[in-house]
């Protein structure tokens, strides 16, 4: 059987899905990786826990789950940052998560579970070393 070598965006899909669960012990039930120009947006579908949803059913547990993932975004994105240069060969020049509970409109994190993270490279990366958009199901299913 011959092997395929894996995209830029099935490697950043692999690099997100490793680091979520790394932080949090849940991973996602999917990764979803776009780029447009020097954008680019990781969404990790299913991202919270079933304790989060559940206590982001309030609007203070919400709070309290929005700042816990702001933290933890910031506390150890630098990893994803890294594997994001290395992959693409472009530095990471800004990054950010924002986790909306509620309104699913414009956010990381929807009441689905849903989260998006975004980071802004430093320069673009041609069509032809990306891929179209490409979303990363676990192994086995």
């Amino acid at each position: 059987m011959e092997s395929r070598r894996s995209t830029m965006a099935e490697q950043v899909a692999e690099a997100a899905r490793g680091s979520q669960q790394q932080r949090t012990g849940h991973a996602p039930a999917a990764v979803t990786v776009v780029l447009s120009n020097d954008t680019l947006v990781i969404t990790l579908h299913e991202a919270l826990t079933p304790a989060e949803r559940a206590l982001a059913q309030s609007a203070v547990g919400a709070a309290k789950v929005q700042e816990f993932h702001r933290q933890l975004f910031a506390s150890s994105a630098g990893f994803l940052r890294e594997e994001i240069n290395r992959i693409t060969g472009v530095e990471v020049r800004e990054a950010a998560a924002e986790i909306e509970t509620t309104t699913g409109a414009v956010v990381q994190v929807f009441t689905s579970g849903t989260m998006v993270q975004v980071f802004q490279l430093a320069q673009p990366i041609s069509p032809e070393a990306w891929s179209p958009t490409h979303t990363a199901k676990p192994e086995g299913s």
